[in-house]
């Protein structure tokens, strides 16, 4: 069986991000750039699947700028067998992105789709979805533990009551929850290994997709600053600012 996993390149977690002065988006000049944790995830969980002997190929998709190379490669240190590229400098949205994967899952064939349920710099968790009503592919979201037979998965997901768990017949799309898995440390070796790996690239037209954006961004501001707390003497005066100054209660 052969797995895709899309991964995509953002801001990484631990950067404090700041909006440009202009306000038409977020400056990632000079910015550290890395793989999605929750895509990440996703290449941990389909590399564990191969060592399960479930799998016989783990393929890396990225779509985005050249950079998007350093992300593939991180996937291929992690246990990815190769790559794939469909470069564009332009703004790709989860629609695009979506039309992008449902033309690569036409041409790979997978068994299986397992990607991020989101993207930390959009938080749109809309591609795996969509990607799913493209292809006409059953889907399982936030998924918090896989199991992979030769024509299903059992996927426990996570709701809002506690947890439930499907079967989807394969193929089929899955998207990775927070504790699904904790990705392994890439070593060295492994990176040098990675550089060797095939990695193909593509450009949108030869897949036959449109990428134009569907969706204008009007501004982006930060959130207002959180005011100072204060101290208050006894309940009566915390009520008291509850009921006239926050208007809570």
């Amino acid at each position: 069986m052969k797995v895709l996993v899309p991964v995509k390149r953002v801001v990484d977690y631990n950067v404090k991000v700041r909006v440009k002065s202009d306000g038409t988006g977020v400056d990632i000049a000079n910015v550290k750039m890395s793989m999605n944790p929750f895509d990440e995830i996703a290449v941990e969980e389909a590399v564990r699947l191969k060592e399960k002997g479930v799998v016989t190929e783990v393929v890396a998709v990225s779509c985005g700028v050249a950079q998007c190379q350093e992300t593939l490669r991180t996937a291929m240190a992690i246990g990815a067998d190769r790559g794939i590229l469909v470069e564009c400098a332009d703004e790709l949205q989860p629609l695009a992105v979506a039309k992008l994967l449902k033309a690569l899952v036409d041409q790979e064939q997978p068994g299986l789709v397992i990607l991020g349920k989101q993207a930390i710099d959009d938080d749109c968790n809309q591609t795996g979805q969509m990607l799913a009503a493209l292809a006409d592919l059953p889907q399982a979201t936030f998924a918090s533990k896989v199991e992979v037979s030769a024509d299903a998965a059992v996927v426990t997901r996570e709701v809002d009551g506690g947890l439930e768990t499907v079967r989807v017949s394969l193929p089929a799309v899955v998207t990775t929850d927070l504790r699904l898995n904790e990705p392994r440390y890439v070593t060295l070796p492994n990176i040098m290994k990675a550089k060797k790996k095939p990695l193909t690239t593509v450009k949108p037209a030869d897949l036959g997709v449109d990428v134009a954006p569907r969706i204008k961004t009007l501004k982006v501001s930060e959130p207002p600053k959180r005011g100072a707390g204060v101290k208050v003497a006894d309940v009566a005066a915390l009520v008291e600012k509850l009921k006239n100054e926050a208007k809570v209660i």
